[in-house]
């Protein structure tokens, strides 16, 4: 808005959580209008296949296909088609980790060809992930504790325990060689300290993984913050956390501006 005649504006591309199996677009319209406001970006939340009617493989190819639209379409829209930010919350910020870690990789079903993801992963300045789930053995361990496993939709989205680890962006990422490494975008992490359906440990531990590999990452743990008020703070400058997670946002997004 307000940016036609200017020079291209960054683009962020939010991807909403809802634990693989719920969500949509609609809810996150005062979010979008404000992350734009705040970051001075065009603010782009794609729909995904959530389950049923999609698995987590489908889901990282919708959010693929959403930035394979921005490079191809962007121009159209005013749109820095090389000045792509990912934001995710929760489920959204392991499909946006797990994303981009397949791009890296060059994973054939995302059904992109080979110099295209490259493209795309140099036009991801950086990833920031809301009280994300990185390790999903682990969160599975975490909703067996709380006796919700069953209840979940995510280990029936992940096709079963057996492919666990090649939707963890863990384990992509030790399985990834000194240059793909390289090519990994800097990462943010932010976790609430009381949140209790996906815990700080998740990003806690993801962050120390980033860092004995040498990926660029930093790390904010806000204190006495739940896990939906990581994304419902976003949408009204009122509310509690809002400008305490927006200055964290807004902090990593100029790292990635550079």
């Amino acid at each position: 808005m307000g940016h036609s005649d200017a020079a291209p504006v960054p683009v962020v591309v939010f991807v909403y959580g809802g634990a693989w199996g719920s969500g949509d677009r609609s809810i996150y319209c005062l979010l979008a209008l404000q992350m734009a406001k705040e970051l001075n970006a065009s603010v782009i939340c794609p729909d995904y296949s959530i389950f049923p009617k999609g698995n987590v493989l489908n889901m990282i190819q919708d959010i693929s296909d959403s930035l394979l639209w921005v490079r191809e379409k962007g121009h159209a829209y005013n749109l820095d088609q090389d000045n792509i930010i990912l934001i995710g919350h929760s489920a959204g910020a392991h499909l946006c980790s797990i994303t981009t870690l397949f791009l890296v990789n060059n994973v054939e079903e995302l059904f992109i060809e080979t110099n295209k993801q490259r493209d795309l992963v140099s036009a991801i300045k950086g990833i920031i992930g809301l009280s994300g789930v990185y390790s999903i053995m682990d969160h599975y361990k975490h909703e067996k504790m709380r006796a919700v496993e069953y209840v979940s939709t995510m280990h029936k989205a992940m096709d079963g325990v057996e492919n666990f680890d090649y939707y963890s962006p863990t384990s992509l990422l030790k399985k990834l060689n000194k240059d793909q490494l390289k090519r990994v975008p800097p990462v943010g992490l932010l976790h609430g300290t009381n949140d209790i359906i996906v815990p700080a440990e998740s990003s806690v531990m993801f962050s120390e993984l980033l860092t004995s590999l040498s990926v660029s990452m930093s790390l904010y743990l806000i204190p006495k913050m739940n896990h939906t008020e990581m994304v419902t703070d976003l949408m009204a400058p009122d509310r509690h956390f809002y400008h305490s997670v927006y200055g964290c946002i807004k902090q990593e997004y100029r790292k990635f501006q550079g």
